[in-house]
């Protein structure tokens, strides 16, 4: 197994200089570094010079956590001192979940966080994960048992790039008795967790008491599982390039136009909205949203929905967005002088935001203008030109035109004396543009509040 420990070159592109381990002590994590550490030194010899990064994650959950520290150190520097290109890194998790959190999933979250954090600092853009064929299979059996769609079936990854991080599970198609074979082979110690045997968590409800019955009346059950997650997971790439077909020429930076994604078929339509939303929200969104959206999000309404995590979605005039859900401000500021003839930002936090100058070659204003332009809230009565030979409309009308809501439109305008020279999400007056060939500056306005908007021009 040795030869297995790491992915080829190939499939990263290069050799990496520091291979991470993830080394919780337990048998799987032991019997990988002890591999990963040997065929390290094997292509050292030929001139590699690879480094390999225990990374240990305390989470501070079990009494035993010191102990189990202590072992893995000891166990380390055994292994330096027979010639192993290895180095040990630890992680004490500070935080703890909270009383509704389940602690499995607030172990992982945290655990996969602090590899990442570890191995990024370390350099290291490889991360090799212990889970064997059994983990598969659970999980596949987990994720059904709760109902998931394709992504849950899909399991895990054999290799999966992530923030910059190529995180691997190289075993993941070996059988567990190969690992516990390996240890054996090699006379490993490793450490026992004693939460393994608590059943008030569901991975251990299944490996204590399903399991054995399903091993004893199905004794393919383990190849078989594991062979489902890999056909969820081709279904699931597949998804995902039908998404991207079908979301391209209907997302800009307006959102999403659900008239276009809801001409496709029903599951299409589905497929599309799920991609778009785990980009937008930054996480996969819940069957019961998706669902919801697809039946509200209709022409000639619009509606606001609760955000996981914060914000909310919005529909309006027939596109789909995510924005901060941030309330306006409750007394506008007083008017003031800003300059903002020079390239750069400017900071306005009085209004929640900030002004972006920069050069362009047409389309903006006369930088000597900007040097002293007012700074204000709308008071009524305001006329926006849009377009150089277009009629001036009221602020209300220009806003309606461009299809802005009316939480968009709280930003502050600006003055040259008396005329209008911006608003954001409209951009320039056109009487104040400077004529072509003139030295010029653009302006935009950017709320701090993210997801408020891209930036209005």
């Amino acid at each position: 197994m040795a030869a297995s420990a790491t992915p080829r070159p190939a499939e990263l592109g290069h050799y990496p200089r520091v291979i991470a381990v993830a080394y919780s002590g337990g048998r799987d994590s032991t019997a990988l570094l002890h591999a990963t550490a040997h065929a390290a030194q094997t292509l050292n010899a030929g001139g590699a010079q690879l480094q390999v990064l225990a990374l240990h994650i305390h989470h501070g959950l079990s009494s035993l956590a010191d102990d189990w520290l202590l072992r893995c150190q000891a166990q380390c520097e055994a292994w330096v001192a027979q010639g192993l290109p290895l180095r040990l890194r630890c992680h004490r998790l500070s935080e703890r979940p909270a009383a509704t959190q389940s602690i499995e999933a607030w172990a992982r979250e945290q655990r996969y966080a602090a590899l990442r954090s570890m191995a990024v600092e370390a350099g290291a853009d490889l991360l090799l994960l212990a889970h064997h064929r059994r983990d598969q299979a659970e999980t596949f059996v987990l994720q059904a048992l709760r109902g998931a769609g394709t992504a849950g079936l899909a399991a895990m990854p054999a290799l999966q790039w992530r923030d910059g991080i190529c995180w691997a599970r190289p075993w993941l198609a070996r059988p567990r008795e190969q690992v516990e074979a390996y240890v054996q082979a090699h006379g490993l110690s490793f450490v026992e967790d004693d939460s393994n045997s608590d059943p008030r968590y569901a991975r251990n409800r299944l490996r204590l008491q399903v399991w054995p019955a399903l091993g004893e009346a199905f004794p393919q059950a383990e190849a078989s599982l594991a062979q489902a997650a890999d056909w969820a997971q081709q279904a699931l790439d597949l998804q995902a390039e039908v998404a991207e077909q079908d979301l391209q020429g209907r997302v800009s930076e307006a959102g999403l136009e659900m008239a276009a994604v809801l001409a496709l078929s029903p599951a299409r339509a589905s497929n599309a909205l799920r991609a778009w939303l785990s980009l937008a929200l930054g996480q996969a969104a819940s069957a019961s949203l998706v669902r919801r959206l697809l039946r509200e999000c209709v022409p000639g309404t619009a509606g606001l929905w609760p955000c996981p995590g914060g914000g909310q979605l919005r529909f309006y005039r027939g596109r789909l967005q995510r924005c901060s859900g941030q309330k306006t401000l409750p007394t506008a500021p007083a008017p003031r002088c800003l300059d903002l003839g020079k390239v750069g930002i400017v900071d306005c936090e009085d209004w929640g935001g900030c002004w972006r100058v920069e050069a362009v070659e047409s389309g903006g204003v006369a930088p000597a203008r900007l040097h002293r332009v007012i700074l204000a809230a709308r008071s009524g009565g305001e006329q926006f030109q849009r377009a150089p030979h277009s009629v001036p409309r009221s602020l209300k009308k220009a806003f309606q035109e461009a299809g802005m809501p009316a939480a968009d439109r709280q930003g502050p305008l600006l003055w040259i004396d008396s005329a209008l020279l911006f608003v954001p999400g409209l951009g320039l007056d056109a009487r104040q543009l400077a004529a072509p060939g003139e030295a010029q500056l653009s302006l935009k306005w950017l709320p701090h509040a993210p997801g408020l908007a891209q930036g209005s021009s």
